[in-house]
């Protein structure tokens, strides 16, 4: 096990680990700047803007996913069904360019990264990349007048934008061991969450967040795979009950790549697992299985993979399905703008 797969391991047992307790002193540190940083935004020492489409934001409070990009995706397509025109912009993590900047479908994965690769591929509304979300926030609008609500994906610390929804993911891990980084997995303390405005638990709720924000609407979110599909020939399907008796090698470089894997097992599939880091950077020599061997890989995964030269390879897409409410609860709560 790699150390950073070690520590996260230990970051999401409920109490804190002794060999982590070196960490503390950081863990203090990085509390201490991080609520330096947001007195400095409620202050207005630092500035942050208001843009003139209500701005919706996606984020969690660990490090790492719970599901963002499943569950923006739904809100994209659920607002464009209610009548908005909803975008998404988003930071695009480890993406060669700074941005602001277009992520059109056949961008490649390195220069706009992989989560954004994958909204701008499934969502059907404008997707533009940037480390400064305002600057992209104004190119998008000013290159797409229509656009009358704003997603953020992973855009809950960017203090900078200014927000009128908050929408805070958790996943099974819940909030791990309940410390900061880098004892523990949390970005900010977790009292934090009562200023989010809806709750969304993909997985079991954790009681320390139910405990903390009990005001707060909060809806389950549960990922719904689909048929697998050819990596570099999405027209291609195929149930996973193909994939009996064949030799399966699962690929995963997610955040939990063992959720990857318990889906696999739920489909009837036995298979060796290769968990890589989140947004890990493959190279064809890392996935160069005996031919005859099938490699099985997430969506995200997917989008990386598709310009190197490997064997047979599917993709398995999945769906957030959430309560048509949430959409209910998020229109009431857009500080009394309404739907057109």
């Amino acid at each position: 096990m790699s150390g950073r797969r070690w520590l996260q391991a230990h970051w999401h047992e409920r109490r804190l680990a002794a060999s982590l307790w070196l960490l503390v002193p950081f863990s203090v540190l990085f509390a201490g700047l991080s609520a330096l940083r947001r007195l400095a935004y409620r202050c207005h020492w630092l500035p942050s803007f208001r843009l003139p489409v209500p701005v919706v934001v996606v984020g969690n409070l660990i490090v790492g996913g719970a599901g963002k990009t499943p569950l923006t995706l739904w809100l994209a397509q659920s607002l464009r069904a209610a009548g908005w025109h909803p975008a998404i912009i988003s930071r695009g993590y480890r993406a060669a360019q700074r941005g602001p900047l277009a992520v059109t479908r056949d961008a490649a994965p390195e220069e706009v990264g992989d989560e954004p690769l994958l909204l701008a591929r499934r969502s059907g509304v404008p997707v533009w990349i940037g480390r400064d979300r305002v600057a992209a926030a104004r190119a998008l609008l000013a290159r797409h007048p229509e656009v009358n609500l704003l997603l953020c994906d992973d855009g809950l610390q960017h203090y900078r934008l200014q927000r009128d929804v908050e929408i805070a993911v958790f996943d099974g891990r819940g909030a791990g061991n309940g410390w900061r980084l880098p004892a523990g997995p949390l970005r900010e303390p977790l009292g934090r969450v009562r200023r989010a405005h809806i709750l969304v638990f993909n997985g079991a709720p954790d009681l320390r967040v139910l405990k903390t924000a009990p005001e707060l609407p909060g809806f389950a979110m549960t990922l719904v795979p689909g048929e697998f599909y050819r990596l570099g020939q999405p027209e291609q399907h195929c149930p996973a009950a193909r994939f009996a008796g064949r030799k399966l090698h699962a690929v995963a470089g997610i955040a939990d790549p063992d959720r990857f894997f318990r889906t696999l097992t739920q489909l009837g599939l036995s298979f060796t697992p290769h968990p890589f880091a989140d947004h890990h950077a493959y190279g064809t020599g890392e996935l160069a299985f005996p031919e005859g061997e099938v490699i099985l890989m997430t969506e995200k995964d997917g989008v990386k993979c598709a310009r190197l030269n490997l064997g047979e390879a599917w993709v398995l897409p999945v769906d957030a399905h959430l309560p048509p409410e949430l959409i209910d609860v998020l229109l009431e709560t857009l500080n009394g703008r309404k739907a057109p």
